[in-house]
């Protein structure tokens, strides 16, 4: 019954109630024998049309009326200026409220979810910076403090705590630097300056950039093999900020003694680049979110005093503003590999 059309209930509802009217009559034409043949059949069939009609009317005005409110209530657009305000009675006018009062349904749990998935991210982004900047901000607390009972007139820790202070404050600088950054990047405030620049080039300047930081630990930076020049379209600046940080990370998580590789492929029209460490590696369970703001793996992956911890989320949106991915693969114990792609350029 349930999956009968509307029109169908009216025709069969107005049909029971004239042949009941219609027994009636031809019951009630046995036991009076001047009963008017011509009655037997116009009492019957007006019943009907009058029950249909009234029935007709009750659905039309109370039922239907009631579901364009509804759907007006539940689909944004659904009735406006453009469309007929009398709605007409349609044959499957329930089976389309249904319908539609389940795909909206759906279309709420789907958003309460997201909404839910983003409020756990924005509690768990404002706990990591406020544990970001919570490190520096007590350090030159202490410093200062320090200073003020008597530490300024010392002369053997005056200068050495002012020091330090003004490394925490250059840290929280760069930590609200790179944020500002980032919110940019999303919204596509920053332009690229796209250019030809040899991106084999670019690495070796950042090689002996980072040299001085590698030999502290004795990690050996160096290519997989020598390249010829690599040519590539990109913004110079950035992608060069992107290489400096996954090299900075695989000096800070690689093994001491050990050796940060970049190899260079070419194919077709697209150049791709991989830093590898032989470090620590991260468990599979932390790879999707790596690039998360923020986000901390394991305590053996901490991040060292120096860094924001805005740095892969940084890369990650340098390079998908250059129609191109990047993505990491890692074992435990073995390292880990970051690898991105740039648009070939010319020579």
């Amino acid at each position: 019954m349930k999956n009968l059309k509307p029109i169908t209930l009216l025709l069969g509802g107005s049909s029971i109630v004239g042949a009941s009217i219609f027994i009636v009559l031809l019951v009630m034409g046995f036991v009076k024998d001047e009963f008017d043949p011509l009655e037997l059949i116009l009492i019957p069939v007006i019943a009907g049309i009058i029950t249909y009609s009234v029935f007709y009317f009750f659905i039309k005005y109370f039922i239907t009326e009631r579901l364009r409110v509804l759907y007006r209530s539940i689909r944004t657009g659904k009735f406006d200026g453009s469309q007929n305000e009398n709605y007409k009675l349609s044959d499957d006018v329930i089976t389309d409220a249904e319908i539609e009062t389940r795909r909206w349904s759906d279309e709420q749990i789907a958003v309460i979810s997201e909404l839910k998935e983003q409020a756990a991210f924005r509690r768990e982004f404002l706990g990591n910076l406020a544990h970001e900047l919570k490190t520096p901000v007590f350090s030159i607390q202490g410093y200062i403090l320090t200073l003020l009972e008597g530490g300024l007139e010392d002369e053997t820790v005056n200068r050495t705590f002012l020091e330090r202070a003004s490394k925490a404050s250059d840290r929280m600088t760069a930590i609200l630097e790179d944020l500002d950054q980032l919110t940019k990047l999303e919204v596509n405030a920053i332009p690229l300056e796209l250019t030809n620049f040899d991106i084999r080039q670019l690495v070796q300047d950042l090689f002996e950039d980072l040299e001085i930081r590698a030999k502290k630990r004795n990690i050996s930076l160096a290519f997989a093999r020598d390249y010829d020049p690599l040519f590539v379209q990109a913004d110079k600046g950035k992608i060069g900020q992107v290489i400096a940080n996954l090299i900075s990370n695989s000096i800070s998580y690689g093994n001491d003694g050990g050796t940060t590789k970049v190899r260079l492929f070419a194919l077709g029209d697209i150049i791709t680049v991989e830093v590898s460490d032989d470090g620590l590696g991260i468990d599979d369970e932390h790879l999707s979110r790596l690039f998360e703001r923020f986000y901390r793996v394991e305590k053996s992956r901490n991040r060292n005093e120096g860094g924001s911890g805005l740095g892969l989320a940084i890369a990650k949106h340098i390079i998908e503003a250059h129609g191109q991915t990047i993505n990491v693969r890692s074992t435990v114990g073995v390292g880990s590999t970051f690898t991105f792609s740039l648009d070939k350029g010319k020579k």
